[in-house]
């Protein structure tokens, strides 16, 4: 079991965010819009696709942590189990849940607009995170297994990561 701040966890995330976004500001609409041979997604999609995810996830952080009874300690519990998918899913290629594919409809600019809405919302919860018991509870991820609120918000950076990695092998194969 390994122990992490939710404070540690908010500043990764954010940092996480950071880099994500200036990415996404040196690009251009036709890098943006390109789906090169053998991608499903153009990189306007895989921002679209984070950006239903992590509002997917804000919810069920907000439910779990509404329905903790214990008073917490502003810390997550990471479980091994965590910590293991984690590594074995950097190095695979999943298929994403038909309800957080992308309906290509969205711009960039939409996408970014709903990121802010959802981080706005993440920030809103940090003081449920701070004083309830964040690993009280859990809900099931289609991969990771069943994981406790503070696991989410952690998984939400990771999610943007491996997102960052896809736009990036996009972007290499645009040329």
């Amino acid at each position: 079991m390994n122990k992490q701040s939710i404070a540690e966890i908010y500043i990764n995330n954010d940092q996480i965010r950071e880099k994500f976004n200036q990415m996404l500001a040196a690009l251009t609409p036709q890098q943006t819009s390109a789906l090169p041979d053998g991608e499903k997604w153009t990189v306007a999609q895989i921002v679209e696709h984070v950006s239903i995810v992590e509002d997917g996830m804000t919810r069920i952080c907000s439910k779990l942590l509404n329905e903790a009874q214990a008073a917490g300690d502003g810390s997550v519990n990471i479980s091994d189990n965590f910590v293991e998918k984690g590594t074995e899913i950097a190095q695979i290629k999943i298929e994403a849940p038909e309800r957080v594919i992308p309906s290509g409809g969205k711009t960039i600019a939409e996408s970014k607009a709903k990121l802010e809405e959802n981080r706005a919302k993440l920030h809103e919860l940090r003081p449920l995170f701070e004083s309830a018991d964040c690993n009280e509870n859990k809900f099931p991820h289609p991969f990771f297994g069943d994981l406790s609120a503070g696991e989410w918000l952690k998984l939400i950076g990771g999610h943007e990561v491996r997102h960052m990695k896809q736009i990036q092998n996009v972007l290499g194969k645009i040329g």
